[in-house]
């Protein structure tokens, strides 16, 4: 496919795009200036709040297209499509209810029971293993949500390894990304394109799910085994948390509306009418609930809306870049530029190019499942698991360099099973 020319706008939203991702990467410091100037420290902690940066550079190429006139910005803004986000935000705060929480820590301490090692080593190897491959039925950003709330609760604390935290987000970041892929409904770039390309659900796991499984646990295991000096002084899970004190009924009622928001992911008015339906419903029964995560659901929310918004300006680029590559070059390509854009844009952009190759199609979302866990904009669900981690880091913020260098083995570990494995 031939380039396609960029005009002013274009050319613009480029820039502005390639700003917000410097921005990403400077996070820290604008965290580090809120503390050097206290006189002006809630505007640079603003700017420090990594889900912040899309959505305020996101306004910056609203006003530049709203320069043009008013109708140009609200036309382009009304083209895009904001579903995804609002599902995150839905199916985030439904997640991370203290039912749902409950219930999955009472399960995976089950599970861990089952596995020949120490209860903290086998709790943390499942919390990293199962809970990302749950991704595939309950969507990724319920099992980001579930995982990292599980793993904060048990293992990060101020006094631990600062390697510890960075290798465990990495490892989750890549597991959750490519755990995903066992059914075709369930992540986000997969979602972009299984219709078009056939992707069901058969297909899925002989292609891509029985690959990433192995790599999950192979991921999950290799972290405990790592750090298991540091697993082994935790405290056992005391018998109390691994009891359900939230009455049957109440959990139930929790899972039919988690239900009701998977089935209906691609119907906003049906899955905010049951999102409103569940508010009323904990605001009743409040006092099995723990605080509902509205702030840090819509902090992600904003953040993926900014990205949407930035990434439908990048096509003209994106697009000719993917479709001259061979298969291999596109796995490896697709990998890397899934670290600077949203993988779901990415594998969006390659269904748009006609006349591909199943071996196309197998490196265009291979490729982008594998890069997921690389930067907090690779993959949809990462910026819950960051709301939800960062505050156990220096400066309440994990450093983009830091998770690019932790996420590189696991992915690593990816990319052996997506191109050595048959099938």
């Amino acid at each position: 496919m031939a380039a396609l020319t960029p005009g002013p706008t274009e050319i613009a939203a480029a820039t502005i795009f390639a700003i917000a991702l410097l921005h990403t990467f400077s996070a820290r410091y604008f965290q580090h200036l809120a503390h050097l100037q206290p006189a002006h420290a809630g505007l640079w902690h603003l700017l420090g709040e990594v889900e912040v940066v899309f959505g305020f550079w996101a306004m910056v190429l609203l006003l530049f297209l709203a320069s043009h006139g008013t109708g140009t910005a609200l036309s382009y803004l009304e083209s895009r499509n904001f579903t995804e986000p609002a599902f995150v935000f839905v199916i985030m705060v439904m997640a991370a209810t203290r039912p749902i929480i409950d219930l999955a820590g009472a399960l995976l301490h089950a599970l861990c029971r089952l596995l020949p090692l120490t209860p903290p080593l086998a709790y943390y190897a499942t919390v990293l293993s199962i809970g990302p491959l749950l991704g595939s039925f309950i969507t990724e950003p319920a099992a980001m949500t579930l995982s990292a709330l599980l793993l904060r609760q048990r293992f990060f604390s101020r006094n631990a390894p600062k390697t510890f935290m960075y290798a465990t987000v990495g490892v989750l970041f890549v597991n959750v990304s490519i755990g995903g892929t066992l059914t075709p409904y369930a992540a986000p770039p997969v979602l972009m394109v299984a219709e078009k390309w056939g992707l069901d659900s058969l297909t899925m796991l002989k292609s891509f799910g029985w690959k990433a499984a192995l790599a999950v646990i192979a991921n999950a295991v290799a972290a405990a085994v790592l750090y298991r000096r540091y697993l082994r002084e935790q405290p056992t899970i005391s018998p109390a948390l691994a009891r359900l004190d939230v009455p049957g009924w109440v959990i139930a009622a929790h899972l039919v509306f988690l239900a009701g928001v998977v089935v209906f992911s691609h119907h906003a008015i049906v899955f905010i009418a049951l999102f409103l339906f569940f508010l009323g419903f904990a605001e009743a029964y409040k006092r099995y609930q723990s605080r509902l995560m509205l702030r840090e659901g819509l902090m992600v929310a904003f953040f993926l809306g900014g990205l949407i918004v930035l990434g439908g300006q990048q096509k003209w680029w994106l697009q000719p870049t993917l479709s001259a590559l061979s298969p291999t070059a596109l796995y490896y390509g697709a990998t890397l530029l899934t670290a600077v854009t949203d993988n779901a844009a990415l594998t969006y952009l390659g269904s748009l190019v006609d006349g591909v190759s199943d071996a196309f199609k197998y490196s265009m979302v291979a490729g982008a499942v594998t890069g997921g866990g690389l930067t907090v904009i690779a993959n949809a669900p990462n910026p819950a698991g960051f709301a939800i981690l960062k505050d156990s880091f220096d400066d309440g913020t994990i450093g983009a360099l830091g998770l690019a260098l932790a996420a590189t083995p696991p992915t690593l570990v990816a990319v052996a099973a997506f191109q050595l494995l048959p099938g």
